[in-house]
């Protein structure tokens, strides 16, 4: 059973999203925010998810897109990582990839039938990476981390968005 990273498996920045990943089996918990995330944005009608609640922050559709974004990355870095890849890993700009993506023009079904893709592909490769592979450690951005903990930071980076959409965009949709 995977179990909760200590501090030590990850960059101190990630603590945040760590922190928000509640006690449980983390497949169950994975799941389980996989469905309210689609309740959430199906709830979000097209016009509402150009919404920004403010002039310099992402639209609606955009922190879905970067969702979707970093957990296609954090995955990828988990499989390198589980599989004993000691091969450093670029960080990324997570502005930039939100600016060239372009999502603004797609409807925003799209764009959660896309996260739901990405995340059900994350909940298979945790379920068959090797036991003794969460202790992986490999470097990603310039710093240590193992595969154990980039499962947390991928469950817990969603959630912190979720939140985000529930606290700061929808309550000025009403």
């Amino acid at each position: 059973m995977l179990k909760f990273p200590m501090a030590s498996e990850y960059p101190v920045y990630y603590q945040p999203y760590v922190n928000l990943v509640p006690e449980g089996i983390i497949l169950p918990i994975l799941k389980r925010d996989l469905v309210n995330t689609i309740e959430l944005f199906e709830a979000i009608s097209e016009g509402d998810s150009h919404f920004r609640y403010a002039t310099i922050k992402w639209s609606i559709k955009e922190v879905l897109n970067h969702m979707t974004d970093t957990e296609r990355i954090m995955s990828y870095r988990l499989l390198r990582v589980g599989r004993g890849d000691q091969t450093a890993l670029a960080g990324f700009n997570e502005n930039d990839y939100v600016e060239s993506s372009q999502y603004s023009k797609l409807p925003i079904k799209n764009i959660l039938e896309d996260f739901i893709a990405t995340r059900k592909a994350t909940i298979t490769l945790i379920q068959n990476m090797p036991e003794g592979a969460w202790a992986n450690k490999g470097f990603a951005n310039n710093a240590e981390i193992t595969a154990r903990a980039i499962v947390y930071i991928i469950a817990g980076h969603a959630i912190h968005h979720c939140k985000i959409i529930s606290e700061r965009y929808l309550p000025l949709l009403k």
